[in-house]
């Protein structure tokens, strides 16, 4: 079966906690599964724009990219924290190959018409997996930065819940799990919903009990489940080892997200 994992923000910072994804995501290809682990940074790409005295603004929680900001993620998600990733993996005894979105054409990306307008923020606009099925065929797991490659030659920062949710699609993927800091979407009431209709969304928006960093979490949850994807699960990364029983056990952890 076809897995794609998204992991970002603590489980890329902890040394425990990007150990447990990479030994969970080991065991499913060692289970004989092909995984493909997509990854953001933007807490790494923060710290190195505070240190470059350049604030990090958001909008409905999208970064602004400008020309500086895009070359420094460039820096950052496809080189340090794809190669930590890499490295993970290697280091349980699984083979990794770390890309960007644009090695290969995989991922080929537009820039994203917003207002305000948001710079550098593209959004994928057409997909080619063949590399991700060479790689698969060669027994390792592709590490995708959320960077792509726009048609105009130029690189653009790719939201990576809407990066893992198209290479999900592409892939025709039996699985697409969402990788947190939070242990889930809560509902009105502060409580964490086991299950999550995609009917149900609009209202949360609306009402703003989802805002922030989950909105486009939701918005590539949804993409996932109408492209075909049959399972799609946000799932705290500290639960990251329940990642090999998810298709055949109960899993609790979580908010499962269904098209019903």
């Amino acid at each position: 079966m076809k897995f794609v994992v998204k992991v970002g923000g603590a489980a890329l910072q902890d040394d425990t906690l990007l150990h447990r994804v990479a030994r969970s995501v080991t065991t499913l290809a060692e289970d004989g599964h092909q995984v493909a682990l997509v990854h953001g940074g933007g807490v790494q790409l923060t710290k190195l724009l505070a240190q470059m005295g350049k604030k990090s603004e958001f909008v409905a929680g999208l970064r602004i990219t400008d020309a500086e900001t895009r070359d420094a993620a460039l820096m950052v998600l496809g080189g340090r924290v794809n190669k930590s990733l890499v490295a993970a993996l290697t280091q349980c005894g699984q083979s990794a190959m770390g890309l960007t979105g644009g090695d290969g054409h995989v991922f080929r990306a537009r820039k994203k018409i917003t207002n305000p307008d948001l710079g550098f923020v593209g959004e994928i606009a057409a997909t080619d997996p063949k590399w991700l099925d060479a790689i698969w065929t060669m027994g390792a797991v592709p590490v995708i930065s959320s960077i792509a490659l726009g048609f105009d030659g130029e690189y653009y920062n790719i939201n990576a819940d809407e990066m893992a949710s198209a290479c999900a699609i592409c892939t025709h993927a039996d699985a697409l799990i969402f990788l947190t800091d939070v242990p889930g979407v809560k509902g009105a009431d502060g409580n964490i919903l086991r299950w999550l209709s995609l009917k149900a969304i609009p209202a949360l928006e609306q009402s703003e009990v989802v805002s922030g960093g989950m909105l486009p979490k939701l918005a590539a949850c949804k993409a996932a489940l109408l492209g075909g994807v049959k399972r799609v699960r946000i799932l705290p990364a500290q639960s990251a080892s329940v990642l090999p029983d998810l298709l055949n056990s109960r899993i609790t952890d979580g908010t499962e997200v269904i098209a019903a």
